[in-house]
């Protein structure tokens, strides 16, 4: 945990998740030679797949994006196939693996991302005809918000074969500036949402970028249910956290939305906010 200075000498906000820009650059060292920082193996999409293999049968999930040619990629690799993932990473020698900073200040997170290799993801690599394979054999999809600023191409060709073959698929929306910056690649595979995830603010972002005159989050989550969709053997399901206060679960097809109440956690509990590290 570190004091606001930090925040302040690079622009960044307490509670928040950005893409990195280059006045962000020398965060990275900064955290490692001043402060107690930890290296955790971490990509948002990553973490998923990790945390749907603690509750899945052993060796039943698959996890495909593309890291550099370092140490920290073997980092990654060892991590994730220790906790029984299976990892296909395309190598892009030429740029180092991305990494991103995470500030704690009292509870409030705030993450700056360097996409770095991340960011050079090749629909070929996906269309190889032994990761292909794997991608046949799978029957659910998750794409994290972050791809669609990256491989557009990718998260179509997935969406697609979902859509044919009625297995699931499920998109996060991952930060407010997805909705915001990225809105029409996120358009382009919402007819594919199977399952749609996001959280209060992403859905307001959301909200505010396709013009919708609410920001009530049932609303918002029921306008994301009933839009239009490819795969109609399966309704959509709509899930929209908001911290402490109820998620709202909206269904296509359904009138309304539901609300589930959250169990309160102490303060003295609490790591940070964001609730996925």
């Amino acid at each position: 945990m570190v004091d606001a200075k930090l925040l302040e000498k690079y622009g960044l906000k307490a509670n928040d998740a950005i893409l990195a820009e280059e006045k962000h650059m020398g965060l990275y060292e900064d955290l490692l030679n001043n402060y107690d920082a930890k290296i955790i193996a971490g990509g948002a999409a990553q973490n998923t797949a990790r945390g749907a293999q603690y509750i899945l049968p052993p060796s039943t999930v698959l996890y495909i994006g593309c890291v550099g040619q370092d140490k920290y990629a073997e980092t990654l690799r060892s991590t994730v196939e220790k906790e029984g993932v299976h990892a296909e990473y395309r190598v892009e020698a030429s740029q180092p693996t991305g990494r991103c900073g995470v500030i704690i200040t009292d509870h409030n997170r705030s993450m700056c991302t360097d996409l770095a290799a991340a960011n050079h993801y090749k629909l070929e690599h996906l269309k190889k005809p032994e990761i292909w394979e794997l991608v046949e054999a799978a029957g659910v999809y998750y794409v994290g918000g972050y791809h669609l600023t990256v491989c557009v191409p990718a998260v179509m060709a997935l969406a697609e074969e979902a859509a044919e073959k009625n297995k699931i698929f499920i998109l996060s929306l991952s930060a407010p500036f997805i909705p915001q910056f990225f809105k029409d690649p996120l358009d382009r595979t919402a007819p594919y949402w199977d399952y749609v995830i996001g959280n209060e603010t992403e859905a307001l972002s959301y909200a505010q970028s396709h013009g919708l005159t609410t920001t009530s989050i049932p609303e918002i989550a029921r306008a994301l249910a009933d839009l239009p969709k490819e795969n109609t053997q399966r309704p959509r399901t709509v899930i929209i956290t908001q911290g402490t206060d109820p998620t709202i679960v909206a269904v296509g097809g359904e009138e309304g939305a539901r609300s589930f109440p959250v169990r309160e956690v102490g303060k003295g509990e609490i790591n940070d906010t964001n609730g996925a590290g």
